[in-house]
């Protein structure tokens, strides 16, 4: 008999090795003991067994609440996935009565929801269950290797002591999945949805679609695609110029900046630095009303003689896309100037020296050592400002709100990125399953940017060993 348990075990603990955790649930039936396998249908069964009371209870009360929540309201929810809903609000006639009344319709939104809340739920109790399993398992090795199994008390204190990344991680984790993944899923699940103003939940239920969105997006010729691709083009002419125009002119001012011959260079960069201080959106704000039509720059040019009428500046689509590139100047080179500052600081001097004793002038040096090492520290930080002007939301919504308009484009103006363009289909056009495919494009753009991109880097491909 005792042989029969050291083999049992030994199988047991090998398959484990070999083939992780996918061993619990084929190998319970083959090696488990009938506790184990009771364990199977009885969440817990072999925890209460064995004397981890706590634990036994745990499952099992896991198992009744997923099963009375599957049977009251899961099962229904998960069905009505399928359609998003088939009754609609509205009147009609009660034989009863002999009157219209008004019939209760179904929430395509509230059901979509739910679903996918089901779905999770689903997904956890497999998890648990499992767990459920793997601990069933443990507790049979534990006993026919004569070991003391773990009561409650030793659970709790391995949890607060080899465990504790595990017990500090629960709640953080459980807000991820409650205010990240479960809303996130959702919004990624209305791109394939035709939820848009037509269509509002419970007078007009929405239904899948499929990819029709994707295609209306992309696809040339229709009123949509002739507003995505234009957006598009100009978001991307926007990330580049704003983040490179930032970039140059931050490394160029902090070069002039730490020259020898400048003085009080503490003063200057404190200039600088009370443009950050300042928020972000009142510098924005202060800016636009300064080259509105009316506003000061135009009336001070006007009244000195050097205009004979207003420059249009947000009014003019190619001038407003320009300004606003010029005023984000502003905005993003103290950032760079800040970085590259302290980047300077730190290269060896003697670099320098050797260069001058080589008969290299400031050009050379500029892009021979310069640029290179601090291109090399700050390409990641480049990579990112990247993204961040693709979805640089405050900067083109409180300088233009997008516009100027134009009557091509569906919902959209001419200064507007895809970031704020979604913004205005959600809240204004109430188009909301464009928006959300919309979102899902830019999300996709921004990995194969940042993927490509990086990879492309020095910092990537040298590991951080710079010479």
């Amino acid at each position: 008999m005792k042989i029969e348990m050291e083999e049992t075990n030994s199988t047991i603990k090998s398959v484990s090795k070999a083939k992780g955790k996918s061993f619990f649930l084929r190998d319970a039936f083959k090696n488990g003991d009938k506790f184990t396998k009771l364990s199977l249908i009885i969440m817990g069964i072999s925890n209460l067994v064995h004397g981890q009371i706590v634990k036994g209870l745990f499952f099992i009360f896991t198992e009744i609440s997923f099963l009375i929540y599957m049977i009251t309201t899961g099962m229904e929810e998960i069905f009505l996935l399928g359609s998003l809903g088939k009754t609609q609000q509205g009147w009609v006639y009660n034989e009863t009565l002999g009157i219209d009344v008004l019939q209760d319709g179904d929430n395509s939104m509230l059901i979509l929801l739910f679903g996918i809340f089901a779905v999770f739920a689903v997904s956890i109790f497999i998890l648990i269950w499992m767990a459920n399993i793997k601990s069933a398992m443990e507790l049979q090795t534990l006993k026919n290797d004569g070991k003391k199994i773990p009561m409650f008390k030793d659970d709790i204190k391995e949890y607060l002591d080899g465990k504790l990344h595990n017990t500090l991680m629960f709640l953080p984790l459980l807000g991820i999945f409650a205010f990240t993944v479960l809303p996130l899923a959702f919004m990624i699940l209305i791109a394939f949805t035709n939820y848009d103003s037509q269509h509002q939940p419970p007078g007009n239920l929405f239904t899948w679609v499929g990819l029709e969105n994707f295609k209306a997006m992309l696809s040339v010729g229709g009123t949509i695609s002739n507003t995505f691709w234009p957006v598009l083009g100009w978001t991307l002419i926007w990330a580049v110029a704003a983040t490179f125009s930032t970039y140059i002119g931050g490394i160029l001012l902090a070069i002039l900046i730490n020259k020898k011959n400048v003085k009080i260079k503490s003063f200057w960069r404190t200039m600088f630095i009370l443009s950050i201080a300042i928020p972000q959106f009142v510098t924005l704000l202060t800016m636009k009303t300064m080259l509105q039509d009316e506003g000061a720059l135009n009336v001070l040019l006007q009244e000195i003689g050097l205009i004979s009428g207003p420059i249009h500046f947000w009014t003019d689509p190619t001038l407003a896309r320009i300004t606003v590139i010029v005023v984000n100047l502003w905005i993003g080179i103290p950032f760079t100037m800040l970085t590259v500052t302290g980047i300077l600081m730190n290269i060896p001097k003697e670099l320098y020296e050797a260069a001058k004793v080589d008969g290299a002038g400031p050009i050379v040096i500029f892009f021979k050592i310069t640029m290179p090492y601090v291109l090399f520290i700050t390409a990641p930080t480049l990579i990112t400002a990247f993204i961040g002007n693709i979805n640089n939301f405050n900067v083109i919504y409180l300088l233009t709100a997008g516009g100027p308009a134009n009557l091509n484009y569906f919902q959209a103006g001419k200064t507007d990125l895809l970031v704020t363009w979604l913004f205005k289909l959600t809240t204004t056009g109430k188009e909301y399953s464009y928006a959300s495919t919309i979102g899902i494009i830019v999300f996709i753009l921004s990995i194969i940017f940042s993927l490509l991109l990086y990879r492309k880097t020095a910092a990537y491909k040298e590991e951080g060993d710079f010479s």
